[in-house]
C-alpha cells in the first residue's frame, strides 16, 4: 500500500495547533481546507514498505521537517480564518 507519510504529520500538526487558533472555524470544510493548504506546500513523502516508512518517519521527526509542517499549517489556518468557505465568522480585515 502506498502512503504519503507527510499527510499523517500534517493531520497531527492540525490537531495540536487547532486550540491555539480561536478565530479558526474548525468545521469539516475549514479543516480540510487547512490540511490541503499545508499539504500543497510540503513535499510529499511516499512509502510502500515498512523499511521505507521507518526511514521516512525518522526524517519527518527532525526539527526542520516538523517546523516546515507547522509553519504551513499556521499559515493555512490564518488565511482560512480570514475568509472561510463555509461562511462562518468571515473576516474582512486585510492580510
Amino acid at each position: 500500500m502506498i502512503r504519503n507519510l507527510v499527510e499523517e504529520h500534517v493531520v497531527t500538526a492540525y490537531d495540536a495547533m487547532r486550540p491555539h487558533f480561536p478565530d479558526f472555524c474548525g468545521c469539516d470544510i475549514c479543516r480540510e481546507d487547512a490540511l490541503v493548504f499545508a499539504l500543497n506546500r510540503i513535499p510529499a513523502r511516499y512509502v510502500s514498505s515498512r523499511t521505507g516508512s521507518v526511514v521516512t518517519e525518522v526524517n519527518l521527526e527532525k526539527e526542520q521537517s516538523r517546523a516546515a509542517i507547522e509553519v504551513a499549517m499556521m499559515e493555512g489556518m490564518r488565511r482560512i480564518s480570514l475568509a472561510p468557505r463555509c461562511g462562518v465568522k468571515g473576516k474582512t480585515s486585510a492580510q
